[in-house]
């Protein structure tokens, strides 16, 4: 079977599933094997669609069902492996956790967060040597810092709910889970490129940066995402998909728009939170909007 190449930003128009890093560059994950991680990705990817349904146990708490033989589909494998691969995430590093639900139903898993236990050490390590630039980049923003954005978008306005000053992760800005959803995102949407290609938006960047971490360190059960309110784990599940090229099109289009932004903080929260879901679809109607045009003319 002959494959074609990638053409422009064709790539972008697929969905993936996401194995986080760390697990491939933390020590105690490696007795995991390969098939085990690509597992727990698979799950995470679960985890949102179950978010979604309001499949949270009485503790709010996100659980999915995925049986052994959605496991077999998934990944190809027998019924042993299956078995074997959940029996690793559980009882090897303890990323999952399953509970029996008895009379032949399938197990509830819930799919623990790998920030929260494994990574802490990774960022608590690295607080030390960054402490300067976490102590710089979540201070306010300043005004004064130059950039090319129409003014119309300048106007933060901390009337709203989402980030008043009750709002319970600006008060988590000094703790350890706030440093450590910081440096995670920093790494994860790689902000040191996003910087140097958005250099005189760095005040935006930077905005949008906390945004995602303040909303990770919530403990309010809600946030508002556009006049809506929705459950705050199926917005962290989101967030927890968040890569640079989510970040780069948002800025693309926060750019782009031409209409007045009254409140600049939802108008960027709304647009990350709704990136993953609006990125594949965009790309692709780019992708027959060139090949109409015959701007791809003489490669298929």
């Amino acid at each position: 079977m002959m494959f074609d190449y990638f053409y422009g930003q064709q790539s972008e128009q697929f969905t993936f599933y996401r194995v986080p890093k760390v697990l491939f560059t933390e020590d105690c994950f490696w007795n995991v094997s390969t098939d085990a991680k690509l597992l727990y990705g698979i799950l995470l990817d679960r985890m949102n669609l179950s978010a979604r349904n309001d499949w949270l146990d009485k503790d709010g708490r996100v659980y999915i069902i995925f049986t052994i033989d959605e496991i077999k589909s998934s990944l190809g494998c027998a019924e042993k492996k299956a078995v074997k691969l959940l029996d690793e995430l559980e009882k090897k590093c303890g990323l999952i956790e399953r509970k029996r639900q008895g009379l032949g139903k399938p197990n509830l898993i819930y799919v623990k967060n790998f920030i929260s236990g494994s990574v802490e050490r990774q960022f608590l390590n690295c607080q030390k040597d960054n402490s300067g630039v976490v102590e710089n980049t979540i201070q306010e923003l300043s005004k004064a810092q130059g950039n090319n954005t129409d003014n119309k978008y300048t106007e933060f306005n901390d009337t709203d709910p989402f980030l008043s000053s009750d709002f319970p992760g600006k008060d988590s800005e000094g703790t350890g889970e706030f440093a450590r959803y910081y440096e995670y995102f920093y790494d994860q949407l790689d902000m040191e490129y996003l910087k140097q290609d958005f250099k005189l938006d760095e005040e935006i960047l930077e905005l949008i940066l906390r945004l995602i971490v303040e909303t990770m360190c919530s403990n309010r059960k809600q946030i508002r995402i556009a006049s809506d309110d929705k459950p705050v784990e199926i917005v962290r599940s989101t967030f927890m998909k968040l890569n640079s090229e989510h970040i780069r099109f948002v800025m693309d289009r926060f750019k782009e728009n031409t209409t007045e932004v009254r409140n600049i903080k939802q108008y960027l929260l709304a647009s990350i939170y709704n990136a993953p879901y609006t990125i594949d679809a965009h790309y692709d109607a780019q992708v027959r909007h060139d090949m109409a045009s015959g701007k791809l003319g003489g490669r298929w």
